[in-house]
């Protein structure tokens, strides 16, 4: 049997009269006069070739079938309206999928998971997928499309077409083997003093943005880094610093790590310097999930961040990347 012909107000009208049991009260529930439904239910009845309803002259009762219909009727009318609402939803950015990626350590920042939950939170029809990589490997998955964001401790300036929003300034400190003579110095420390240290530097082909900023500092306190391992990661930074290989500078974010092994201490004001935690995203059209996580990235930041004053830079001292 062909049933191409019913349409969601053949539905509509079945139910009515299904629940209020007379075609007068059913049509001024319904809005429209009393022949016309009757007929639509008649039509109906005979398109399905069954009876549905039972009728006396002062009502009208759902028979068996009818009852076995009215279930079924219900069900695709509400997954019909689920529909459009899923429809709409997808048309306002209400819902989706997200590819989002970060570094090892920008991940340990807390402003990274706060936004991850209360995007969650206030879009559970969003989802989202993550993964971690290297700066370089993130910011070329952005360009080429294959994720959407990423957060990372570098500059976008070399990627025109993407976009990027700082999220944070972050302080850097030293970290130091917890049996270094300095381990147990009380204050900050100067730059200038770790001169003739051993330095483990996060690699900048895998991550420009840190080491550029670190070898700037450098500079500017008056020596360049003995350098005697570079590494992919931070976490792999402060990993060798916990055996002894050597010291190195690292976002405040992650002196959580290896405290048992690694002493951190804070640079004084002469020597202070801070790298971007950094949103980079493609520009997004409107109301696409992509725009409302950039918008709740927006949101969760302080409403009046201090500015950071930055010390001058050192004539002809190594600059970040741009």
């Amino acid at each position: 049997m062909d049933i191409s012909f019913m349409e969601l107000r053949h539905l509509r009208y079945f139910i009515a009269v299904a629940e209020e049991e007379h075609m007068t009260r059913a049509a001024e529930r319904l809005g429209i006069q009393q022949p016309p439904l009757s007929q639509q239910i008649r039509d109906l009845e005979r398109e399905l070739d069954v009876q549905l309803f039972d009728r006396t002259p002062r009502s009208v009762r759902l028979n068996t079938a009818g009852r076995v219909f009215l279930e079924e009727a219900r069900a695709l009318l509400a997954g019909a309206e689920r529909a459009a609402v899923r429809a709409r939803q997808a048309t306002r950015g209400q819902i989706g999928r997200i590819a989002v990626g970060y570094t090892s350590s920008a991940s340990l920042h807390p402003r990274v998971p706060q936004l991850i939950r209360a995007f969650h939170a206030r879009h559970p029809m969003i989802a989202l997928d993550s993964q971690e990589n290297t700066t370089r490997d993130l910011l070329e998955a952005v360009a080429g499309e294959a994720l959407d964001a990423v957060f990372v401790r570098a500059s976008a300036k070399r990627y025109p077409a993407l976009a990027a929003l700082v999220l944070d300034q972050e302080e850097m400190v030293a970290a130091l083997p917890i049996e270094h003579r300095l381990a147990g110095a009380r204050g900050a420390l100067a730059l200038a003093d770790l001169a003739a240290e051993p330095f483990v530097l996060y690699r900048r082909e895998d991550g420009p943005g840190v080491q550029d900023e670190l070898l700037a500092a450098c500079a500017r306190a008056g020596f360049a880094p003995r350098v005697v391992a570079d590494v992919p990661r931070l976490l792999s930074a402060v990993t060798l610093v916990a055996s002894g290989r050597g010291i190195t500078l690292l976002p405040r974010s992650l002196q959580a790590l290896h405290r048992e092994s690694v002493a951190y201490l804070p640079l004084d004001a002469a020597s202070a310097f801070t790298i971007p935690l950094t949103l980079v995203y493609r520009k997004p059209a409107a109301d696409t999930p992509l725009a409302r996580f950039v918008e709740a990235a927006r949101q969760a930041m302080p409403a009046q961040a201090p500015r950071r004053r930055r010390t001058a830079r050192a004539p002809g001292a190594p600059g970040r990347l741009d």
